[in-house]
């Protein structure tokens, strides 16, 4: 394998397909006391790798020989890059056209000879314009373009943001910008809907410049475009600027090595297994060749473009559906050749074993100052939720005063509602915090949060927020404790106990209800109390844990307006180290 002349621990295990534990072990055994994110020299490198099996060498531009596997390398020998296709996604709000423009755009590249037949859904497919392709991933929205990134893809070199003409700029127009913004890819923007009577294209323009995007038409960077999806007009002007934006990029890529590359879907096929649709980033992949995706594996049997045509490779940019796989893997898989089957089966092995025993990646206050006096990020980057839309500027202008030349603070995303999983998974691929200001997680996405190591942190009073932050900053904050919803139950019986007690029948939904918890009354979804369990009973025996699907009784200290139908939540705390 490879090696670069310096490489992070934690690199450098991604580069073995190793969890990064046991690069430490082998570090320590050669003396060396070292964190995931510290940087080795080659030559300490190559110590680790050949102690764990691997060949090794510097990068050169020579031809790659038949024993050594490149299982990542993001250096290319420059004399073989050539330009490639640009990838584009599309995003915006759930009704301003994003499925009826990727269809206009697709009907108006069909050939006679393809309008009577059925072309194949696979999630990605190139178009022709001007005598340039390009290829488009039909992704059901900005939370699988940042699921994507979580899972260390990025695929997309330029986002088309649809606005429609005659409704302008909604919640999930902002999302998409934050989540387009924080991908760092150019942005083209789309104004859809222009044939309709009530479409206010200027009303846009404004919208879009209180978003920090300022059109090129007013003196700014941000193409915009306006289309009519339903009728066609504007597309081959669209298609133009994308190729622009693209020439600008100077998109490049060396089609003579092994190619690698991104899961777009999969799915069982009745009459075929599995079929994962793929896009190749660099390199070529050929039939015959032993692809490992994730923790699935395979010799690609057969390779199918967007029309269901057979074709034997696919270089960069080009997605093709792949034939072969053992199993499914999961969108955002990066995808990678090996020699030959006994090599493919080992890689597998090892990511089934690092995914095992990985914990998130993500940062938390405390983390943040030995972060920052590593040297590793000047930014503390943040997403805000908060109860109502009114509070967000204040809150945004507050904690962007906190910047200093040293360090400063990055609002990714700021929104009004709960804390949902698409939050989390922005806040993993962009490593950022999540503060809720009386905004509470949605149940799914407080679970992912923990697996995937990404700190919440709730707040009600912003001078606490804003102090937590100053303090994060200056490396002086005191250590979280987490508030953890054990079970939830719900209350099916009330009873009288003595004369001035009452006791709850509950019936435990999921998780568990244990003696130690401090337990919240949920009615008409509003917290009317909170307190802890005095008594806790399964039948008549005094027990210290109710779990799922099992019925209890309890007393809460202070309180006596049980009802029926009421939601208690059992929560713990704990410390984070």
């Amino acid at each position: 394998m490879e090696i670069p002349p310096t490489v992070t621990v934690g690199k450098l295990s991604s580069l073995m397909d190793v969890a990064p534990i046991d690069v430490i072990k082998q570090l320590m055994r050669a003396g060396l006391m070292l964190t995931v994110n510290e940087v080795v020299a080659f030559e300490t490198a190559a110590m680790i790798a050949q102690s764990l099996g691997f060949q090794v060498r510097r990068p050169k531009a020579a031809d790659r020989g038949p024993g050594s596997l490149v299982i990542s390398s993001d250096e290319e020998d420059e004399s073989q890059l050539e330009p490639r296709t640009p990838v584009v996604t599309i995003l915006g709000h759930v009704d301003h056209g994003k499925t009826t423009l990727l269809d206009s755009i697709r009907d108006t590249n069909v050939t006679a000879s393809e309008a009577g037949g059925i072309t194949q859904h696979i999630g990605a497919y190139q178009v022709e314009s001007d005598g340039h392709l390009i290829t488009f991933l039909d992704t059901p929205g900005h939370e699988a373009f940042t699921a994507m990134r979580a899972r260390g893809a990025q695929v997309t070199d330029i986002a088309i943001l649809v606005l429609a003409a005659d409704d302008g700029i909604m919640p999930q127009t902002i999302e998409a910008i934050d989540h387009i913004k924080a991908a760092g890819v150019p942005m083209v923007v789309a104004i859809n809907k222009i044939d309709r009577p009530e479409a206010d294209q200027e009303r846009v323009k404004r919208q879009l410049a209180e978003h920090d995007l300022l059109i090129e038409e007013w003196g700014g960077e941000v193409i915009a475009v306006p289309v009519s999806a339903l009728k066609g007009d504007g597309i081959p002007d669209l298609l133009d600027n994308i190729l622009i934006v693209a020439e600008v990029g100077d998109l490049k890529a060396n089609p003579n090595r092994p190619a690698k590359g991104v899961v777009v879907e999969a799915r069982i096929d009745k009459s075929r297994g599995s079929l994962a649709t793929v896009l190749v980033q660099t390199g070529t992949l050929r039939v015959g060749d032993y692809v490992v995706a994730g923790e699935a594996r395979g010799k690609v049997r057969a390779m199918l473009d967007e029309h269901g045509k057979r074709i034997n490779e696919a270089g960069p940019s080009v997605p093709v559906s792949v034939l072969g796989l053992s199993s499914l893997p999961e969108a955002g898989d990066v995808f990678v050749i090996a020699p030959d089957e006994k090599t493919a089966r080992e890689m597998t092995e090892r990511r089934k074993k690092e995914r095992e025993g990985r914990s998130g990646a993500g940062i938390t206050l405390e983390q943040l100052h030995s972060r920052l006096e590593s040297g590793k990020s000047g930014a503390l980057d943040l997403i805000i939720k908060t109860d109502v839309q009114g509070t967000i500027s204040a809150i945004r202008g507050a904690l962007l005063a906190l910047s200093t030349e040293e360090t400063s603070v990055n609002i990714v995303h700021a929104a009004s509602g709960s804390i949902t999983e698409s939050d989390v998974l922005l806040a993993v691929a962009s490593e950022a915090i999540i503060i809720g200001f009386n905004s509470t997680p949605e149940p799914g996405a407080e679970s992912l949060a923990r697996q995937e190591g990404v700190e919440i942190r709730d707040y009600d009073i912003i001078y606490n927020l804003i102090d937590d932050i100053r303090s994060a900053l200056k490396g002086m904050l005191a250590p979280t404790i987490r508030d953890i919803v054990e079970g939830v139950s719900t209350v099916r019986a009330v009873f009288n106990v003595g004369r001035r007690q009452k006791a709850a029948g509950i019936y435990v939904n999921r998780g568990r209800i244990s003696r130690g918890a401090r337990v919240d009354i949920m009615r008409d979804n509003k917290r009317i109390f909170s307190g802890p369990i005095i008594s806790l009973k399964h039948f008549k025996d005094d027990v210290r844990e109710i779990g799922t699907g099992v019925e209890g009784g309890l007393v809460l200290e202070g309180f006596l307006d049980y009802q029926e139908g009421d939601i208690m939540e059992g929560h713990i705390t704990e410390e984070v180290t």
